[in-house]
């Protein structure tokens, strides 16, 4: 079987019998597919949300490409599957991580889960699983075509692979200018 792997601002979408994985610390994945046509994806962003004024204006201009935005990751996924030939009436939805996995920074993960579940409430999709917040990252493996998702959730870090991962990425996107083809209303 195939295997996309996802890193912080991305997303994939497969018609295929693939396997879609990431790993997850504050960030938050969507796992979203058509369960009528077995067409479906995950996205995996970092920060809750920002607007095309602060994306285009000021600081925010050069921050980042726009998926790393949970509103633009979701729109960006769900317009994707759409694409494929899925229907908006049969998605359903699984959402994953929102971690506190480093203590001494703030609380992105539950802004990340405040946003994700504002957003599937407005949007009226079906929210049919979640597994968000806690302490611990998370492996995510998801199977869009039957819907099935397997999730680890690593208790015991010998090391600071995810920490440093997310600092990282953190640090650069800083100088990578935004990017995007999704009009947000």
């Amino acid at each position: 079987m195939t295997a996309a792997k996802l890193l912080p601002g991305e997303y994939y979408v497969t018609r295929d019998d693939e396997l879609i994985t990431t790993v997850l610390g504050s960030c938050i994945s969507a796992c979203i597919r058509d369960r009528e046509l077995a067409i479906g994806g995950m996205n995996h962003f970092m920060l809750p949300e920002t607007s095309v004024e602060r994306l285009t204006g000021g600081d925010e201009a050069v921050v980042g490409t726009a998926t790393r935005y949970g509103n633009y990751a979701m729109e960006h996924l769900i317009n994707s599957i759409l694409r494929y030939g899925g229907k908006r009436k049969n998605l359903e939805v699984k959402l994953f991580g929102g971690g506190k996995i480093i203590p001494t920074l703030g609380d992105v993960g539950q802004r990340n889960i405040d946003f994700v579940l504002e957003y599937i409430d407005t949007e009226a999709l079906k929210l049919v699983s979640r597994d968000l917040g806690d302490i611990y990252p998370r492996k995510v493996n998801y199977y869009p075509r039957t819907g099935r998702v397997r999730v680890k959730k690593i208790k015991d870090l010998h090391n600071d692979t995810i920490v440093n991962r997310e600092r990282q990425y953190r640090s650069a996107i800083k100088d990578i200018p935004v990017e995007g083809e999704v009009e947000l209303f």
